[in-house]
């Protein structure tokens, strides 16, 4: 297949298959209907009128504040792995020289592609990661991962293919550059008090193990610091988005974690019916009072810097 442009964007075909294989099926057709429609500036008001959980999740511009805060320069080039349908693609791109885009499905490219026409510095390949990553042939100053390392298992098939993951992007990190992890918590608060597990659909599949050994897998704290200690890395920040890091309204650190107060959006949730089992607000006093919040976080946003030296 050859190359597309769509606006100033480029697709790069040469790694893909012929076929999408992953798709959420009949809704991106009215998302791909919806990008080319209206432009950015009118997303909002579409999101207030189609009311649906896939259109706000894949155009709302608050899914860019999860990288909207990361310094930059405005010289970097980025790669976002899994880039979907763009929702983050904007936010780098407004911060950033050049943006190389790794993704699976065309249908969602061509949606990244349309969300962002208008802007000359991106390039979509797309294609398995496994076949793209052997095409790469330059280090980036930044790589993201924004709700894609938990899907490693499917793309990155080897014995260990989470550790393996991190350690075939570091290849690609120039020294002094920095991976962007943006991820749910195994153990997240929100899995305890009744939420469904988000990528399943199930109660307390999270926080019980994943005993169906469905192929995706998240992390608590502690498991993501092993994770870095396999692959050598020892240059790292967590932050806590919250509520989580799809829609997240304030991001906090280890220098500064919430108040209670600050913690007055608990019983956001779009996508799916939840349960509730106790009042999470007075819950979440508790955790704060034993300096519990980091290990119960709902998201994280791991920062991992490769040393200069490298």
């Amino acid at each position: 297949m050859k190359d597309e442009m769509i606006g100033n964007v480029k697709l790069n075909y040469a790694c893909y298959a012929g076929e999408d294989l992953y798709t959420d099926g009949a809704v991106e057709d009215e998302i791909l209907e919806i990008v080319k429609k209206y432009p950015r500036s009118e997303y909002n008001r579409v999101i207030a009128e189609r009311k649906s959980w896939p259109v706000l999740y894949h155009l709302s511009h608050i899914r860019g504040n999860i990288l909207r805060q990361l310094p930059m320069t405005g010289d970097e080039h980025v790669l976002e792995v899994g880039a979907g349908c763009g929702a983050i693609t904007t936010t780098i791109a407004q911060k950033a020289k050049k943006v190389t885009c790794i993704d699976l499905s065309r249908k969602r490219s061509m949606i990244n592609a349309y969300k962002n026409q208008d802007l000359d510095h991106i390039e979509i390949m797309v294609g398995n990661f496994e076949d793209v990553e052997k095409t790469l042939t330059e280090q980036f100053d930044v790589i993201t991962l924004i709700g894609v390392f938990e899907y490693a298992a499917y793309y990155i098939h080897t014995d260990d293919p989470y550790p393996d993951f991190l350690r075939m992007l570091l290849k690609h990190l120039k020294p002094g550059g920095k991976i962007v992890v943006a991820i749910e918590n195994r153990l997240g608060f929100k899995y305890f008090a009744g939420c469904r597990e988000d990528h399943l659909g199930t109660f307390f599949e999270g926080i019980e193990g994943y005993p169906n050994k469905e192929g995706i897998q998240t992390f608590s704290k502690k498991e993501w610091l092993q994770i870095l200690e396999q692959c050598q890395v020892s240059d790292y920040t967590f932050y806590y988005p919250y509520p989580d890091y799809k829609f997240p309204m304030t991001i906090f650190s280890d220098k500064y974690l919430p108040k209670k107060e600050e913690l007055n959006n608990n019983y956001q949730n779009f996508d799916r019916d939840r349960m509730i089992l106790f009042n999470d607000d007075k819950v979440y006093q508790s955790l704060l009072e034993n300096d519990l919040f980091p290990e119960f976080s709902n998201s994280y946003l791991i920062e991992i810097r490769k040393g200069e030296e490298a």
